[in-house]
């Protein structure tokens, strides 16, 4: 008998060339349940319903200004979610109207999320079709189910990986502006309904995943993109750590900008635009050249565009919190992968100071005006947690960060495909009697 695998073609192979992947057989695997790509979906849900039943109150209680605002971080942040799920999945390449139609109203992650969950009922379907194969046609049925199980674990990893990304763009640019202004509005007229402390939730949650995914990405491509496990207490340390960080920042920023109105706006920009310019100074003083991308014949105008986008988005990250990484835009790989302390120790001693002066400025100028409630310990509560976060933080690196390769973090990393068997190199194997 003679088993041919025949090459398969982009559109059928999820937009990956048939050259660079191969299915080993014989081989079995686990994938589990996309709880990740679910949690992701809900808080895109309920972010989305909840901005928009806010939008609603504001624009009955004809408030224009409030309502401007919560609809435009909504709209922002729905729209980099499609573009991003189209972006890593191909869609244009592939021409796929269906889903394009989709995108166009906004339910694309709804969408994906359900075929996702599909995919991975069908693959259990296939492994318990596979089991009950009879010995005789079991040779001719294993090629068909293979493929088949092959397809379904190389979509699970596309859409793992879009979804990550979403996470993260969602996260700090469009979670946390709607996260600051829900606050300042809290503070502004005193009141704090349920409506908007579930928007206000959903924010919170979104960026604190967002946060905790730079995490994974740092530790993976420390640990040269091997996977890697952390206990319980590790996680919890790092979802403490990265709560608390959040929620400080995020609140010191509401503060601080209730007190002074449009005056914080150029103490804001400087802070963003030190993020900003940084990468790109240290790129300067090194002498570089723009990193060369052979492989895509990118021009020199789309790598520099490609680099400032990246930058843009690494600069929201670290206005918020940790971005858990250093970019290096001299370097192919974009992201250094060495664990420095330095350039960590420096980046919390700097945001520290940022709340203090902020939080200062709300106990003396405007702690009064926006609470009902002693402002000095509110002052004071605030830089607590955010000593706290640092010390979890601290205690993460010094004691419980995972050097071993061997360790997975409970929901896996997505940055390579859950199966290490089927998502080699596809090519075109025959197998001669």
């Amino acid at each position: 008998m003679e088993t041919v695998f025949e090459e398969m073609d982009e559109e059928n192979t999820g937009g990956v060339s048939s050259s660079k992947e191969e299915i080993v057989l014989g081989q079995r695997l686990h994938i589990s349940f996309p709880f990740s790509i679910i949690f992701s979906t809900v808080l895109y849900c309920g972010e989305v319903a909840f901005g928009l039943y806010m939008f609603e109150i504001y624009r009955k209680a004809n408030d224009t200004f409030w309502m401007s605002f919560t609809i435009s971080f909504i709209i922002v942040g729905v729209i980099l979610d499609q573009i991003i799920l189209m972006f890593f999945n191909k869609d244009l390449r592939r021409n796929k109207a269906a889903l394009l139609f989709w995108h166009i109203l906004l339910l694309g992650p709804i969408v994906r999320c359900l075929h996702t969950i599909r995919n991975y009922h069908k693959w259990l379907k296939n492994l318990k079709q596979e089991k009950e194969e009879t010995q005789v046609s079991i040779t001719k049925r294993n090629t068909m189910l293979e493929r088949e199980i092959a397809f379904s674990i190389r979509d699970n990893f596309m859409q793992q990986k879009a979804f990550k990304y979403m996470s993260v763009i969602q996260a700090f640019l469009g979670s946390v502006p709607q996260l600051i202004l829900q606050i300042y509005i809290s503070l502004t007229i005193r009141e704090w309904p349920l409506n908007r402390a579930l928007l206000m939730t959903c924010s919170l949650l979104s960026v604190t995943y967002g946060a905790i995914r730079c995490n994974i990405l740092a530790i993976q491509i420390s640990n040269d993109d091997t996977t890697i496990k952390l206990p319980p207490i590790e996680f919890f340390c790092v979802v403490m750590w990265r709560f608390l960080e959040v929620i400080s920042r995020v609140v010191t920023l509401a503060f601080f900008i209730a007190s002074l109105k449009l005056n914080s706006l150029p103490f804001l920009l400087i802070i963003y635009f030190v993020s900003l310019l940084a990468p790109w100074l240290e790129f300067w003083k090194s002498g570089a050249h723009l990193p060369s991308n052979k492989e895509n014949n990118s021009n020199m105008v789309g790598t520099v565009l490609m680099l400032f986008l990246i930058t843009l988005l690494y600069a929201a990250i670290n206005f918020s919190c940790w971005s858990a990484v250093k970019l290096q835009l001299s370097d192919d790989k974009i992201i250094d992968g060495r664990q420095r302390w330095g350039h960590r120790i420096l980046h919390y001693s700097f945001q520290f100071l940022e709340n203090v002066i902020m939080i200062l400025v709300f106990r003396f100028f405007g702690g009064k005006t926006s609470l009902n409630c002693c402002d000095s310990l509110i002052a004071v509560q605030l830089i607590i947690s955010y000593l706290l976060a640092i010390g979890f933080m601290l205690l993460f690196y010094q004691y419980l960060y995972p050097w071993q390769s061997g360790k997975v973090l409970p929901g896996r990393t997505e940055n390579q495909p859950e199966a290490p068997y089927y998502s080699r190199k596809l090519k075109r194997i025959k197998i001669s009697s």
